[in-house]
């Protein structure tokens, strides 16, 4: 891994978002540009890269310093676990399932790679926090849907990479909506969400809305460039550099008479009534998903409630633990002053 520049994870939380092809895609994009790129299928369980790329036959050899040499394929370096398994069932628990995680990632041949990217399985489970304990990432990016359970599910994932401090470098929304091919009207297929306003709820940033794409259902073996796809690369690469150039700018978040404080590097200060952040909380917990009406009782929040951990989300917001129970909140860093 010594020779990896950067390690993006891509990562739903939830199945059933098309993250695994999203990943792919992304992947076979960064190596068209001609960065050198590998593709890492880190679902021991239900590995799907070998389908995607029709290899369900690909053998991985070890070579002579006995590392496995992974998968070449139109520039990209390709390793999973169903290359080693085959069409056999895992059936293992989390300790071998962590030894096997570790071995693809650190006894794989990557050699000299610009990116390697992560197609990580849904959940925060074993594997998720194995990876994030024992390399370091760049950054994560999470795909999800406008279906509420995705939406969901994805403020999970952006708590659990930010409490192992792997920074979000944003979200792509797909199956975002379906153009009928022969009038070109859009229907939005889970819900319609405004311009903005995953960015809104949560402070991270949309990389791209990517609709339902015949070609991203099939064979990858035959993807074609794609513009949605090739503005998602653009966002991303954008986002890595941006992450690296703004590190650590919060650099303290505390609370004082009654306000959650944020004192940033450069001097700034933002504040917010704690009472304020906890009645405009948007989890799913205090705003229905499916109308959007608040679900939260004002006059059943206490007036002293007041913050028990505040921990920065990247750049962009911070989650709070109150101390009365709630946890689940992100507050963007607009819903202070």
């Amino acid at each position: 891994m010594k020779n990896v520049k950067h390690v993006i994870a891509i990562s739903s939380c939830k199945g059933g978002v098309g993250k695994s092809t999203i990943a792919c895609a992304l992947a076979l994009e960064l190596a068209h540009r001609g960065l050198k790129t590998g593709l890492l299928d880190a679902d021991i369980y239900g590995p799907s890269l070998p389908s995607l790329f029709q290899l369900r036959d690909a053998k991985v050899q070890s070579n002579e310093f006995k590392l496995l040499a992974p998968i070449a394929y139109k520039g990209l370096k390709l390793m999973s676990f169903g290359f080693l398994l085959g069409d056999a069932p895992a059936v293992m628990r989390g300790p071998i399932v962590t030894r096997y995680i570790q071995q693809l990632l650190f006894q794989t041949d990557w050699g000299e790679l610009d990116y390697l990217i992560l197609d990580m399985p849904p959940g925060t489970g074993d594997i998720q926090l194995t990876i994030t304990q024992s390399i370091k990432l760049t950054g994560a990016v999470i795909v999800t849907t406008h279906h509420s359970l995705s939406l969901v599910d994805t403020a999970r994932g952006i708590l659990m990479f930010e409490k192992v401090k792997v920074p979000i470098l944003g979200v792509i929304e797909n199956m975002a909506y379906f153009s009928a091919p022969d009038t070109g009207k859009k229907y939005c297929i889970f819900g319609e969400q405004k311009a903005g306003a995953l960015s809104k709820r949560f402070g991270v940033k949309t990389l791209a809305e990517i609709p339902v794409l015949a070609q991203l259902s099939g064979d990858m073996r035959a993807y074609q460039a794609n513009p949605f796809i090739q503005k998602a690369a653009d966002e991303l690469l954008q986002a890595v550099e941006l992450a690296q150039l703004c590190q650590s700018e919060l650099k303290d978040a505390g609370y004082r008479d009654g306000k959650v404080v944020l004192v940033f590097s450069d001097g700034r200060e933002l504040s917010a009534p704690a009472f304020d952040l906890r009645a405009n909380c948007q989890c799913a917990l205090c705003v229905s998903e499916v109308t959007g009406q608040r679900l939260v009782n004002a006059k059943k929040i206490p007036a002293d409630i007041n913050p028990q951990e505040i921990l920065p989300l990247g750049n962009y917001a911070v989650g709070i633990t109150w101390s009365d129970g709630h946890s689940s909140g992100i507050y963007p860093y607009s819903m202070f002053k």
